[in-house]
């Protein structure tokens, strides 16, 4: 689609930085750019830098996906201060095609394809070091299968872009239609297999860039999506059994302690850093700042049933929620007469909450561990090996260990809602409840999201992509 072809050209444009956590400022034209093996570093920071900041929207991760991914379940709905009607609209799910937080994800994950694309197809044309060249090439590859799974999943068939077009002048000429879902996942199980081969760790200024236990970890959310169990069981045992050094935290509030970021239990993770003025905005989204900077909420609890999931022995709880705040600058208590998300909520910036330290955990072991059960279970029933790896996530959080003996039924039943209370407000839900087929189950008991029907299985094409390409068809149940 001619749009989209517009979209992969400007967006082809890369910046100068080279740490994760900045914001690009300055652009050059990536016929322009990739010369040097300092361009191609460059160059491949940016294709990062679209995971954290968009220079007129508020980031993909921190943002942009939880409107998607958990505003449209029964976890999160929109609060008093959610003043754009397209963000209430998803939370009460009468969003339409035309809603413009479809278009910014579409746009957000396409940006960062086009980057990837241009950083594949130039760096190996530049004479550097061979291996820091490989691996910035699959650290592209990493990338790019992360937003294209991020797009299959919400749209269904959509088009797969593997080249930047070269010439802007021939775009009239060029056409882009939507590709069918199993072609663009075996294109994202091929990019994940060469990244595979990405060092296990780094150090220095390159933390928190794709590894090989990244690659592999994305693969087995993959293949647990297209309910490959054997697949996702091996891919897993590699994750747990290989040589990264993987492990729960013991203490589940260090998951999102600024003070231990990219620690043992995160695999990948959107770096934020407020010092780079791309604070996690999702701590202004979930949290009650009133007696500090007047702030009300923006996303609520979609209803009780999330805060009633948690046993008040369960660490996660004082994790994912909070009552109360202390003001930094003042030592004064404020107590709330609800509970709101606290999960990225640094206490370190009240004073300024939209520059939260947090990252944003994109992958983490604990997951991956969920993923390994919830697979054994499928494939051979609720064996020993699912207890032990389910029981690790139970006994972190101080719940203890699920009863053995339960039939296979009843421990899928119990393993999704440990996924639920796990992974609040991590851009997990709505995936989950869409891949188990328990979405309209689950979303209809909430009071404000009855809307829920099976065509909301799939979000709808954005309809201004569809208008400058006919060709390009809608999801079921919508209209343009």
């Amino acid at each position: 689609m001619k749009k989209l072809l517009l979209l992969i050209i400007t967006a082809s444009i890369l910046t100068a930085c080279n740490k994760l956590a900045e914001n690009p400022t300055s652009y050059i034209t990536t016929t322009q750019y990739f010369k040097t093996q300092s361009d191609a570093t460059a160059g491949v920071t940016a294709i990062y830098s679209e995971l954290i900041s968009d220079g007129t929207e508020q980031p993909l991760y921190g943002r942009e996906i939880n409107f998607l991914a958990d505003m449209t379940t029964d976890d999160l709905a929109a609060g008093p201060s959610a003043i754009n009607p397209n963000v209430r609209a998803l939370s009460s799910i009468t969003y339409t095609a035309t809603d413009d937080r479809l278009q910014v994800i579409w746009r957000q994950n396409y940006t960062g394809i086009s980057r990837a694309n241009a950083a594949i197809d130039a760096i190996p044309t530049i004479q550097f070091d061979t291996t820091l060249r490989s691996r910035l090439v699959r650290e592209s590859k990493f990338l790019r299968a992360l937003f294209y799974f991020n797009l299959v999943r919400f749209y269904g068939d959509v088009p797969l872009v593997l080249h930047n077009p070269a010439d802007a002048s021939n775009l009239s000429s060029l056409n882009v239609n939507r590709t069918p879902a199993a072609t663009v996942y075996a294109q994202i199980i091929a990019d994940l297999t060469d990244a595979e081969n990405l060092p296990s760790s780094y150090s220095g200024a390159d933390i928190g860039r794709a590894t090989g236990g990244a690659a592999k970890s994305l693969l087995v959310k993959v293949y647990l999506t297209q309910q490959n169990w054997t697949a996702t069981v091996s891919k897993a045992l590699e994750v747990i059994n290989g040589p990264y050094g993987y492990a729960l935290f013991p203490n589940y509030a260090d998951v999102f302690n600024p003070a231990t970021k990219n620690g043992v239990e995160h695999i990948f993770s959107a770096q934020i850093s407020s010092n780079g003025g791309l604070g996690n905005s999702s701590t202004l989204m979930g949290a009650n700042f009133a007696g500090f900077v007047g702030n009300v909420p923006a996303d609520i609890p979609a209803d009780s049933s999330v805060y009633k999931q948690f046993s008040n022995t369960d660490t996660r709880k004082a994790v994912t929620f909070y009552t109360s705040l202390i003001n930094p600058a003042t030592g004064l208590v404020y107590n709330f007469p609800t509970f709101y998300f606290g999960k990225y909520v640094d206490r370190s910036e009240l004073a300024t909450p939209g520059q939260s330290n947090i990252n944003f955990p994109i992958l983490r072991y604990a997951d991956v561990l969920l993923m390994y059960a919830e697979a054994l279970n499928e494939a051979q029933g609720p064996i020993a090996a699912a207890y032990a790896a389910l029981n690790q996530v139970r006994v972190r959080a101080n719940t203890g260990n699920l009863t053995p003996g339960l039939s296979q039924a009843a421990f899928r039943d119990s393993l999704y809602a440990e996924r639920r209370r796990e992974f609040v407000q991590e851009a997990q839900r709505w995936f989950d409840l869409v891949r188990t087929k328990q979405l309209v189950q689950a979303v209809s008991k909430v009071a404000s999201k009855t809307n829920v029907s099976t065509k909301n299985y799939l979000f709808a094409i954005p309809a201004s992509e569809i208008s400058i390409n006919p060709d390009l068809t809608q999801n079921p149940g919508y209209t343009n």
